[in-house]
């Protein structure tokens, strides 16, 4: 089986992400339903210094916020050890869309590092 470089390059990009994900990054997340969209709450924990480069659902790309004094988007959020995600914290990420209570939806986090974290996480009342 021949594979382009396309194709390997990507393959060893997963790989790697795999690897490295094993190794410390988690997340425990929810969304909670907003006017137009959701925000997303919860814990992201890294194993040293990073940044969220970007958060994607199946509705699309979600919106990094930096609030403090005034909530305005940014190109990333950095994390040291955690963050903690909500509407009453420093940093948040508001998606846009339809969300039902209860429903499952899936997540992909990447990171300044290179690696990607997919997650699912339900939607609250």
């Amino acid at each position: 089986m021949k594979l382009n470089a396309a194709a390997l390059a990507a393959l060893l990009l997963l790989q790697g992400a795999v690897a490295q994900t094993s190794a410390g990054l988690s997340a425990d997340l929810r969304l909670m339903p907003s006017y137009g969209g959701a925000l997303l709450t919860g814990r992201i924990r890294v194993s040293g210094a990073d940044e969220l480069m970007g958060v994607w659902s199946s509705l699309g790309r979600a919106r990094l916020m930096k609030c403090s004094p005034r909530c305005k988007v940014v190109q990333s959020l950095p994390i040291t050890g955690s963050v903690i995600l909500s509407g009453n914290s420093g940093y948040r990420v508001v998606l846009g869309g339809r969300f039902k209570a209860g429903q499952k939806v899936s997540l992909v986090l990447r990171f300044r590092q290179g690696v990607a974290l997919s997650q699912t996480a339900n939607v609250g009342r």
